[in-house]
């Protein structure tokens, strides 16, 4: 099942699509962080509001994203915009550092002092998110505080269920679904303060979408395709499969001192090609188109706003 938060009519709903391609609304659900409370549905209900239709082939999203105005569709005369799956998390972003092998090595080139040294353990840290703006939103370039906006394409592993002492054979009854996050960076920022909390949190630095895709529609754990373009160019092309430290132990390894509530929204960390890490770094300007897409999950599509 593909779980979507859209604004219909002016109103943030929940939607659902079976097959990709028709999604319904779920009025029996006040936001997405209800359903996941729920535990989501195993399908559609007969008298669902029928909103979105497939045009060609792809996602639901995909159909979005083909019209000329990508914002907004018309169907059936009700305006239907997809936001992120959880506008407003109800914690901090979880997320993983440095945790694609290649990513590693290109960031401590960009700064040995901040990214280099051994690392025998995973390097967590937090987003804070006062709201997450979905596909086709604008991240803001904060002109004037960062000179070094960077993109970061991420699976988004989200928990179905408060989780606690989790074991490993264990993990995949707390995992909800996957979504596509864009972990966007003032590298100056983070760099300065010597630890990565206020550089990855400014508002607008959260991108997620285009849907949360339920777990079951992946083998566990997932080995998808992860790529990142910026204006047409593929930056970023690699697999989950390359994650240092997996889902699992990710999950096991928090629980053990944590409660990991349900919607809690883990980023499981970003492939080599970032910004930073080209030669000489290149960083994000207004105009810029970043493309976040994930095998299975769809795109996230957000252009630099000045």
């Amino acid at each position: 099942m593909r779980y979507y938060t859209i604004l219909l009519n002016g109103e943030e709903r929940v939607a659902a699509s079976a097959d990709g391609k028709t999604m319904y609304v779920l009025d029996a659900y006040e936001d997405m962080n209800d359903l996941i409370a729920g535990g989501g549905v195993r399908e559609i209900p007969k008298d669902a509001q029928r909103v979105l239709s497939e045009q060609g082939n792809g996602a639901a999203d995909e159909a979005l994203l083909a019209e000329e105005d990508a914002k907004t569709v018309v169907t059936d005369e009700k305006k239907v915009k997809i936001l992120s799956p959880i506008p407003y998390p109800k914690q901090d972003v979880l997320c993983l550092g440095i945790n694609y092998t290649a990513h590693a090595e290109e960031a401590s080139r960009f700064s040995r002092e901040s990214f280099g040294g051994e690392r025998p353990y995973p390097i967590f840290f937090s987003k804070r998110v006062a709201y997450s703006q979905g596909t086709n939103a604008p991240i803001p370039a904060y002109t004037g505080l960062v000179d070094s906006l960077d993109y970061e394409c991420e699976l988004g592993v989200v928990i179905g269920k408060d989780a606690k002492h989790v074991k490993r054979e264990e993990v995949q009854d707390y995992i909800f679904g996957y979504t596509v996050v864009n972990d966007v960076s003032a590298r100056n920022l983070q760099t300065r303060h010597k630890q990565w909390y206020f550089g990855k949190s400014l508002d607008g630095f959260t991108p997620m979408g285009p849907c949360i895709v339920s777990a079951d529609e992946f083998a566990f754990p997932p080995k998808q395709k992860i790529a990142c373009r910026v204006n047409g160019e593929v930056r970023q092309d690699s697999s989950t499969v390359n994650l240092i430290t997996g889902i699992a132990d990710i999950i096991t390894m928090l629980t053990e001192g944590m409660t990991l509530k349900a919607g809690t929204i883990i980023a499981t960390g970003t492939p080599a090609g970032v910004g930073m890490g080209m030669t000489p770094p290149t960083f994000l300007k207004p105009g810029d188109v970043v493309e976040c897409e994930i095998e299975g999950i769809g795109v996230l599509r957000n252009y630099v706003e000045g």
